[in-house]
């Protein structure tokens, strides 16, 4: 199997600042909390993924893939369908494999909060993505005490401080609880409608 790597725009510039071997071993974002992950995206989404597709583009320089999601509770924007096709960098055709390191993974079969823009992902290509990678995605996970949480996929670490300092993603490795969640996202959502 071929594996290349690809890194966001940015990590680019950083090239020369860190080095190389820095550039191997991650993908560095900055460190947003609920606040800025509602105000900066238009679709909200708590998902179950039913399938995802890879393929390459129509110039064959990058593969992408379809991940087909059910919306099971829907929280801002304007796509109120019940399924929605997000498109993200990456995947695999044939042998050939794409890693987006710091990239969204999303998993047939799992449940995830999401937040969503229409993202120019290519020239001339445009799709609902998860733009801010790992960090726009929030795994639903159950404890063995039956309790529900959301923990940040961008929740390992190696985000960069906020304003504020903060560099532990939203819920740091325990998470949130659900249901508390989605109540401060529903505030924040009515704050921003207010503003």
């Amino acid at each position: 199997m071929k594996i290349t790597w690809v890194r966001m725009p940015f990590a680019l510039a950083l090239l020369a600042i860190l080095g190389w071997p820095q550039m191997a071993e991650s993908t560095t974002l900055q460190r947003q909390g609920l606040d800025a992950l509602v105000a900066h995206h238009e679709t909200v989404v708590v998902a179950e993924v039913l399938d995802a597709f890879s393929y390459w583009n129509a110039d064959g320089s990058m593969i992408l893939t379809d991940v087909y999601i059910k919306t099971e509770q829907p929280l801002k924007g304007d796509r109120l369908t019940e399924e929605l096709t997000v498109t993200l960098l990456g995947g695999s055709v044939g042998e050939i494999t794409t890693l987006i390191l710091g990239g969204a993974e999303l998993v047939p079969g799992d449940t995830y909060l999401l937040f969503l823009n229409e993202e120019n992902l290519l020239p001339g290509f445009s799709a609902l993505t998860v733009r801010e990678h790992s960090q726009g995605v929030f795994d639903v996970v159950e404890r063995e005490n039956g309790e529900l949480r959301l923990v940040s996929q961008a929740s390992s670490g190696g985000l960069l401080p906020d304003s504020r300092g903060n560099s532990a993603a939203p819920g740091g490795a325990e998470g949130l609880l659900l249901e508390e969640a989605l109540r401060s996202i529903a505030a924040l959502i009515e704050e921003g409608v207010k503003s």
